[in-house]
């Protein structure tokens, strides 16, 4: 992903207004973030609990989503597998996202979901650049770069149901 300005952030949201885009929180540290391992800048806000925000290319341009997420209720032995990157984490490390339909339809309450690492940090779990909780990764008989084009297929199919 090429690196981005605080500007094309909030230029990139499609299922809020300009007004809710210019008061969200971006991340402060956009110089040190490793572009060349993300497939998308995902992050939580660190003022509202319940809200993340994901930004990704498609084609030549830039698509945001606002998310929101409910806290964990699950036990100390379950486990939850990461929609996006196929990863397993125990409590809470998966939730269910939810963004608002872009247009019409999200004026009128629409929204969609899917299953996401709470910490957004999907990219950096198929590379190997971070390990999950429980210290391992599903071993896999794909390819790094295929799991790379999955995660991003996948992140794509849900823009998709967003009309974004």
């Amino acid at each position: 992903m090429r690196p981005l300005t605080e500007q094309d952030i909030r230029n990139s949201f499609v299922n809020c207004s300009k007004g809710e885009a210019k008061r969200l929180a971006v991340p402060r540290d956009l110089g040190e973030r490793p572009w060349d391992d993300l497939d998308f800048l995902g992050w939580r806000d660190p003022g509202a609990p319940d809200r993340s925000y994901l930004v990704t290319e498609r084609g030549d341009r830039l698509v945001g989503v606002a998310l929101r997420f409910q806290a964990a209720q699950r036990g100390f032995l379950h486990r939850s597998m990461c929609s996006v990157c196929l990863t397993t984490h125990p409590r809470g490390g998966v939730t269910l996202m939810t963004a608002r339909k872009a247009g019409p339809a999200g004026r009128e309450g629409n929204s969609a979901g899917l299953y996401m690492c709470t910490d957004l940090a999907c990219s950096l779990y198929v590379r190997g650049r971070k390990i999950p909780e429980s210290g391992i990764r599903i071993e896999e008989s794909l390819t790094v770069d295929e799991q790379i084009a999955r995660a991003t297929a996948n992140v794509h199919a849900f823009l998709d149901k967003l009309d974004a």
